[in-house]
């Protein structure tokens, strides 16, 4: 529509004399974004981008689709029809309209009210049903074509399997994993992940490359790698990392957010490849060789042009050495190309979630380089994002910060700070999640129904205060906000986020019976409060080496519902937020783990292998 109208005289003509013409980025104003495209939906029963609205000017909306030609065309009236039509009636029978706008926003505002009923084991165990039958044994994935990556499924799949120890919730978890890997949605010269597959054997992407989705796969990988011990996860965990710290990393720190899909014009054009320009490249001997692993042929798997991809390819057939070598010399190559379109802005939200895949990967892969690259993102934020009056803001772009920061700014950021301080055990980070904690209660709770609102009670007031709860291709902030107090719950002893977890969950409990699969970090949450979770303290007088083997131990498997503490004697800042670890103490000078689950902790060990022993029963 960009090339087809908005950049069209004929149509800027049209607009111009009878519109006032907005252009909204949703990843910066996601509150707008929210509730016109739930009066798309309402209106037409679907959804997606690009949406187009027509509202009056107080904001009502009475049109609302997604993509329309410029002119009619078979079954589609063109923009150019409907935006004549909609001035006729503005000119001529404007009450209709706004009696329709008016309409529409009381529907929206009858659609917030929230019915709390709690989630049971039944509504866990359908949503495993449905991925178990919507599940693709073949090429991984659930359903059809287009496939996208939604890595929180995954993460539902495993502490499903964690929790019943079925087999069939993990081998779905990895046939997915390495499916995903081995397609072409997958950068196998540059790394990282494409936005989704358009086919369903993950072959051919839409070419754009999100923050988001890397982060949430790093995470995905790095879990899957602590379940099976299979170092292929660790090492794709690895390279999603090295992607984004080379490419979507400011000088500052901070994260990017995407990578467009087309350049020249064309999508795609960045990563594609002939038969011929990979013999050019890499000699006749070697690059018939990587041509036979990756599926490039004269004719190509798209367009006449070739995606690597190894789908066809058995990774434990490949000779790794001369893998990595090749994709060097093919890289240096590609980069002499011209390159996507990075949109640079620094998105709060996304941040978080890059930092809390930082931090995870550091403390499990053990590089010390993903802590600092953590650290050094929450600097940048700590400093750009919030105003003098502690205020989050969501986004930064050319030495600007703006807009309030809506709820998945703060829960996303908030996790990533609470999982830099169970990687650092530095209490500046649980500090600073426990103040922005305070701060998203206070701006976004609402205290009649339950649930956080999308947008703060300070933040421009629009036709209605929507609530998300739906896990799309990130989690939502009421989602992530339950599972992160409860995280705090049982970091610092204080029960009160563990209250206000119990009433998010709550609160959206008969919404999430009607779909569970649509809600799986949510169902996380639930199953976090379900279960028993451990809680470590590990005493030292420093933090020296056999106090961190003790909580390297905590990480060598897959412990979702486990939590960390540090206490280094003395240190009255942490025990000004965790009171309750006054009462712990060494023995014999030695450093010493605690083990506690239920309200009640097991007698301390000081030998690592008895604390293994401990922490696995």
């Amino acid at each position: 529509m960009e090339r087809e109208s908005f950049e069209d005289e004929e149509v800027a003509k049209i607009l111009n004399s009878g519109f006032i013409s907005i252009k909204v980025d949703r990843e910066e104003r996601p509150d707008i974004d929210h509730i016109y495209m739930n009066v798309c939906q309402m209106l037409t029963n679907h959804g997606g981008w690009p949406l187009t609205v027509i509202m009056t000017p107080d904001q009502k909306p009475f049109f609302a689709g997604t993509y329309f030609p410029k002119h009619d065309s078979i079954g589609m009236a063109g923009l150019i029809t409907i935006l004549e039509k909609v001035k006729n009636a503005w000119d001529n029978n404007r009450k209709a309209l706004v009696d329709s706008g008016d309409k529409i926003v009381g529907l929206l505002n009858t659609d917030q009210e929230t019915f709390a009923e709690g989630i049971g084991e039944d509504t866990i165990i359908e949503a495993f049903t449905h991925f178990e039958e919507a599940f693709d044994e073949k090429h991984g994935g659930f359903g059809s074509a287009p496939k996208f990556p939604t890595p929180h499924t995954l993460y539902f799949l495993l502490r499903y399997w964690y929790n019943t120890k079925d087999p069939i919730a993990l081998s779905i978890v990895e046939k997915t994993l390495i499916s995903m890997y081995k397609g072409g949605i997958y950068d196998h010269v540059g790394f990282g992940f494409s936005r989704y597959s358009t086919d369903r054997k993950w072959l051919v992407p839409h070419f754009e490359k999100m923050l988001y989705d890397n982060a949430l796969l790093a995470i995905a990988y790095i879990e899957a790698y602590q379940a099976t011990g299979n170092k292929k996860y660790g090492e794709i965990a690895d390279e999603i990392l090295a992607y984004v710290q080379r490419d979507m990393t400011s000088p500052s720190g901070a994260f990017y957010s995407a990578e467009d899909a087309d350049s020249e014009g064309e999508e795609g054009k960045f990563y594609v490849w002939s038969e011929d320009e990979i013999i050019e490249v890499l000699g006749k001997e070697d690059g018939e060789k990587y041509c036979r692993y990756f599926d490039i042929t004269q004719k190509g798997n798209f367009e006449g042009k070739n995606i690597p991809n190894l789908i066809r390819t058995d990774l434990y057939d490949i000779d790794k050495e001369f893998l990595d070598r090749s994709r060097e010399r093919l890289y240096r190559h590609r980069e002499r190309r011209v390159h996507p379109y990075k949109d640079d802005k620094v998105l709060t939200s996304w941040n978080g979630l890059m930092i809390a895949a930082l931090s995870i990967a550091g403390r499990v892969l053990g590089k010390k380089q993903y802590d600092y690259a953590a650290k050094k993102a929450v600097d940048f934020i700590l400093k750009n994002l919030i105003r003098n009056d502690g205020r989050l803001l969501a986004r930064y772009r050319d030495g600007e910060a703006s807009y309030h920061a809506y709820v998945d700014d703060y829960s996303f950021f908030i996790w990533g700070l609470i999982e830099l301080y169970e990687t650092s055990y530095d209490e500046y980070y649980l500090k600073n999640a426990i103040e922005l904690s305070k701060d998203l209660v206070k701006y976004f709770w609402d205290s009649q129904n339950g649930g956080f609102f999308v947008y703060g009670s300070d933040s421009e007031q629009l036709i209605t205060r929507p609530k998300e709860i739906y896990d799309g291709a990130t989690p939502s902030g009421n989602s992530v906000t339950a599972y992160n107090f409860l995280k705090l719950a049982r970091i610092t002893g204080d029960n009160k986020y563990e209250e206000r977890a119990v009433q998010i969950l709550n609160a959206f409990g008969a919404e999430i019976k009607k779909y569970p699969s649509g809600y799986t970090f949510f169902l996380i949450a639930a199953m976090y409060a379900k279960s028993n979770p451990k809680e470590v303290v590990v005493v030292s007088e420093t933090a020296n080496n056999e106090a961190r083997r003790m909580l390297n131990v905590i990480n060598e498997q897959f412990r979702p519902f486990t939590v960390s503490v540090l206490y280094l004697k003395d240190n009255n800042k942490l025990t000004d937020i965790i009171p309750y670890l006054e009462n712990y103490n060494q023995i014999e000078d030695k450093a010493t783990a605690y083990v506690c689950e239920n309200f009640a902790c097991r007698a301390p060990v000081t030998d690592i292998n008895s604390f293994r022993e401990m922490i696995s029963n």
